[in-house]
């Protein structure tokens, strides 16, 4: 089917809401022991993290005590939530008191060597990843009467979205892998000292920034237009945060510190860190570059931020709600049924809607569309609040329904509630993508929690045209609606591609863009061969018509300033290799291209891990050190940073890409439907709060 264009085009939209977020979080990051009590558990005596944001990109720095009450040698075996697009890039244990750093091996040879060196009874540590849903480290032994203490390191992408930072130290596991919960539990307790410190660096002014539900966090502006985040119980070092924050979790008057203490501090909400710029971000491009002296190849980078082009859509709806109604959605339905009857009497005069529910298989609850009346919305809403959930998720099934329904001559959207355990009928992720290419539908997914098949659902929304959102049960949410929204409600840049002329450019990432919507930064990696100014094109259409938007600027000889960046090519490129692999299935040529890249930029994937052992045992296999070379590059590097101000990345100043060069956005959106749609873990939350209030 071709897509339309113009005035009448169709903008059908598919909400794709996973409920993973309202699973109750049975389980946190912590210490796993096994359910059955086998083993005594350890402790977590200290757990300190530190993060910082400058350049695009947010590096993480994880250190703990394990503490071994016991009378013999125990392992320790620590999961944590797997960040969006996060990689561990370091585990550092250490070893006769000296910090002892891993390296990247293909994962059943690191695997293999751990057990031996744990066997042997000498010192090891691991970190691998389990697909999709966490990070797992095991340390051994921790000697009994004794502490460990590790430290973790991962990268990620910080892009700035409708003008607003967000940063999510991930602690809540999304309840999805049930072999996992019924085999262990986790002590998610730290006993001594817990602290939280977060440094943001922008050349563009940051006037705001919020930590919600933490009245205790301290958030402090510095001279240099730095912004610094403290929570936790440990005094910071002198110079550091003065002031304790207001209830608001907002910049807060000058206050001193509490003295530090030994409450125990439990390690089950994520913490969530916003920051605002001023004004929001221009339409700009801005370029971050690795190229060290003498050599032939840089890695670069580019992040556009679009201009205020996209105007509002100001088009009715037909609405398709396909509704989980699977056991997995036992005490949860109540609260999504009737966020759905609110929103259904929001919906507008002239608007239709049908609603879809599946589990084994799939059934309409209305005969076709029906009109938006306070008749049948009340009819509706009576019917949705008699069912009971049961059986199995055929999510695929449920899914096929919904897109089928739509009618080509109406401007549509489609609203898919669900956990995303897909475990009856079709699962194959290359099945799912196939379906939604079927038909032009733009796919807006709104990832909730941690665990939650993000893979999945954002290769659906890449395949679509449309895009994903990470919500966290920590989120200030309505927020988080109110950016959402306004890209629903405007028009979109389909079809983007970027050229780049002038000097040699390849292995750029991603290698198709798809859609940008209103806000919505681009990011592009990529190596780059010579140096001096290139010609960079961006096209894409906008209903319909076609734009092109060009700048000029110069690609460096040398930059030595972010050395991380490098990484964050690597991963990008191993996310795509693993995006073909879940969709047509294993390949060898890409399982080896991603060992290699996570070999060679010491990455943490599903094919590699990484290893600690005793320097002498690094020798006696002949595996060299290249991962502790990095590390000791970008922490050089770190340190240079820090000694001066945020540097501006920006590049097309002298020749800006937009002519408008207004955000692309005003901080407004329309509270309609959709905000309520996405209020339904707000509301499921708001209610636990108060059940946990009352029962204490």
């Amino acid at each position: 089917m071709k897509r339309q264009t113009g005035i009448k085009r169709i903008w059908q939209g598919l909400v794709l809401v996973t409920a993973s977020l309202l699973a109750g979080f049975t389980q946190a990051a912590g210490l796993l022991t096994p359910g059955d009590g086998s083993l005594p558990a350890l402790e977590i005596r200290d757990h300190q993290v530190e993060v910082l944001i400058e350049d695009g990109y947010a590096i993480t720095t994880v250190e703990q005590v394990f503490v071994n009450p016991h009378d013999r040698d125990l392992e320790a075996r620590y999961s944590f939530p797997l960040p969006a697009h996060g990689s561990v890039v370091e585990l550092t244990v250490w070893i006769d008191g000296q910090p002892v750093t891993g390296e990247v091996l293909e994962r059943q040879q690191a695997r293999q060597l751990y057990e031996e060196e744990k066997a042997a009874g000498r010192d090891a540590g691991i970190t691998e990843k389990d697909s999709y849903k966490t990070f797992e480290t095991r340390v051994s032994p921790v000697r009994a009467g004794q502490d460990t203490r590790v430290r973790l390191v991962y990268l990620q992408p910080a892009p700035v979205d409708t003008g607003i930072g967000r940063y999510v130290y991930p602690l809540e596991e999304g309840g999805v892998d049930e072999e996992k919960l019924a085999f262990w539990t986790a002590n998610e307790q730290v006993t001594g000292q817990f602290s939280f410190d977060l440094r943001i660096k922008s050349a563009y002014p940051v006037e705001a920034v919020r930590l919600p539900n933490q009245p205790q966090a301290v958030i402090q502006p510095q001279a240099d237009g730095e912004w610094q985040v403290h929570l936790g119980n440990r005094v910071p070092a002198a110079g550091g945060l003065p002031a304790p924050a207001n209830p608001e979790g907002l910049q807060a008057a000058s206050q001193p510190l509490p003295a530090a203490n030994t409450a125990v501090f439990t390690l089950d909400r994520d913490l969530v860190v916003y920051w605002r710029h001023q004004s929001g971000l221009p339409g700009s491009v801005d370029l971050v570059a690795h190229r060290p002296a003498g050599s032939e190849r840089g890695t670069f980078m580019m992040v556009v931020t679009p201009g205020d082009d996209l105007k509002p859509i100001h088009e009715g709806k037909d609405w398709v709600f396909v509704l989980d109604i699977s056991g997995s959605m036992q005490g949860k339905y109540a609260t999504l049924a009737d966020g759905v009857q609110r929103a259904l009497q929001k919906l507008r005069a002239g608007d239709r809607f049908r609603i879809m529910l599946f589990n084994n298989s799939s059934r309409e609850l209305t005969a076709g569309f029906v009109n938006a009346t306070p008749e049948t919305v009340t009819h509706y809403s009576q019917a949705l609040a008699g069912i009971s959930p049961g059986n199995g998720t055929n999510l695929y099934d449920g899914l096929h329904k919904g897109i089928k329904s739509l009618e080509a001559d109406r401007t549509s959207a489609l609203v898919l509630v669900t956990d995303g355990v897909a475990n009856v009928g079709e699962t194959r992720q290359r099945r799912f993508i196939e379906l939604i290419r079927k038909k032009d539908v733009r796919l807006f997914t709104f990832v909730l929690g941690n665990s939650a098949n993000r893979p999945l659902l954002e290769a659906l929304a890449k395949a679509s045209g449309g895009f994903a959102v990470n919500i966290s049960s920590s989120d200030d949410i309505v927020g988080q609606l109110l950016a959402a929204t306004s890209r629903v409600t405007h028009e979109a840049l389909h079809g983007v591609k970027i050229k780049i002329g002038g000097i040699k450019t390849a292995d750029l990432t991603p290698a198709q863009i798809g859609s940008l919507y209103r806000g919505q930064q681009l990011v592009v990696f990529g190596h780059y061969w010579g140096d001096g100014m290139a010609d960079v094109r961006l096209t894409g259409r906008i209903s319909g018509e076609d734009k092109r938007y060009r700048t000029r600027f110069a690609f460096p000889a040398v930059a030595t300033d972010n050395p991380e960046i490098e990484r964050l090519w690597a991963y990008a490129r191993v996310e795509e290799a693993l995006q073909e692999i879940n969709d047509f299935g294993e390949d060898a040529d890409l399982k080896q291209a991603i060992v290699d890249l996570g070999v060679e930029y010491g990455l943490v994937t599903d094919y590699t891990a990484m290893i600690v052992v005793r320097d002498e045992v690094f020798d006696a296999h002949g595996i060299k050190r290249s991962n502790k070379e990095r590390l000791a590059i970008e922490e050089a590097a770190r340190q240079q940073r820090a000694q001066r101000p945020a540097v501006s990345r920006r590049v097309d100043s002298q020749q800006p890409m937009y002519t408008s060069s207004r955000a692309s956005h005003n901080g407004s959106g329309a509270l309609d439907v959709w905000t309520l749609l996405l209020l339904l873990p707000l509301v499921w939350l708001t209610l636990r709060r108060r059940q946990a209030g009352v029962a204490h």
